[in-house]
């Protein structure tokens, strides 16, 4: 068959090239203390954009990281006790989607709260306050800023930790069976969120984005999602005096160095001609992951999902 990376078997052992800040543990473990200082204040609202005889519908706002505000969809079983609950994440530039589709969860008994990432397509409060370009998405956001806390994708980070937190505060909620999901940019924050909460026991991440950026880059394949690193290159640094650099600050937001902190349970799913978050930029993650884990394979398919690839994860996720 073609390929467009390594072959399968050396996906298999790669372990990723894109460095790792020496300070990577202190700045998650600072970040995290960040985040626990900050009552989160949820708000819930019944929505009345569906109507449905099985779940209680909610509009659920909350704080996080930088006093931003952050919504998110969330819906129960009506008169829902003990039950486990799932976090949902979206793709890229996207929002939380429509209300149906979350429905098959509620009726397996499960609540469900997808959460809208903050400065996209949905809800969520973007406050901004950094320095430097911020015309071509949320990778290069915060990059030339000195305080590499500023880098937009920590807050995307712990925006999903937060969540994690509110929803098992729930009193409908069994705090001990929660579980996330999500693709792309979705599958990204999914595995993030299962690195940086313990709640997290079960994660299914389909084609994760924000993994290894330095290979999308010597792959040609800035491009897409990741064309905002050709963009910051071409515009702001074109004779590269700062790659290094770059590449290393991004290392602080690159999920196949926060694998290694993930407990849960974890079902991943991959394309092997996927050109937008290519394979090897997947594997270098899934291989860093130390718990019990399992990988389905879609030799034919890019970055799309394949029939039954969804049925998958709701399977997978049945199970908490």
């Amino acid at each position: 068959m073609p390929l467009i990376d390594k072959p399968l078997p050396e996906l298999k052992t790669y372990q990723g090239i894109n460095p790792r800040p020496q300070d990577f543990d202190t700045y998650w473990d600072e970040s995290l203390e960040e985040l626990a200082a900050i009552d989160p204040a949820p708000e819930l609202r019944p929505s009345d954009a569906i109507h449905s005889r099985n779940a209680d519908c909610f509009d659920l706002t909350f704080t996080s990281i930088g006093g931003a505000r952050i919504y998110a969809k969330y819906l129960r079983p009506k008169n829902a006790q003990n039950c486990p609950a799932a976090l949902m994440f979206h793709g890229y530039s996207a929002e939380s989607g429509e209300w149906n589709d979350k429905l098959a969860y509620v009726g397996e008994g499960i609540a469900l709260a997808a959460m809208d990432c903050r400065g996209q397509g949905g809800l969520s409060q973007d406050v901004g306050g950094t320095l430097g370009t911020t015309l071509r998405g949320h990778i290069v956001r915060g990059l030339e800023d000195p305080d590499p806390k500023k880098l937009l994708f920590r807050s995307h980070f712990l925006d999903t930790v937060q969540l994690a937190r509110v929803v098992a505060a729930f009193e409908e909620i069994d705090a001990e069976r929660i579980g996330c999901f999500g693709g792309s940019q979705g599958g990204g924050l999914a595995l993030a969120c299962a690195a940086l909460s313990p709640l997290i026991k079960r994660c299914a991440a389909f084609f994760p984005f924000l993994c290894d950026y330095r290979r999308v880059w010597e792959m040609d394949l800035a491009k897409d999602a990741y064309e905002e690193l050709s963009y910051y290159f071409r515009r702001r640094d074109p004779a590269h005096k700062t790659e290094d650099a770059v590449f290393e600050k991004l290392g602080y937001i690159d999920c196949q160095h926060l694998a290694p902190r993930i407990t849960a349970k974890v079902l991943m799913q991959s394309g092997l001609m996927d050109t937008i978050c290519p394979p090897s930029t997947q594997f270098a993650a899934y291989n860093k992951i130390g718990s019990e884990k399992d990988i389905i394979i879609y030799p034919d398919f890019a970055h799309e999902v394949p029939t039954g690839g969804w049925d998958h994860v709701f399977n997978f996720l049945t199970k908490l």
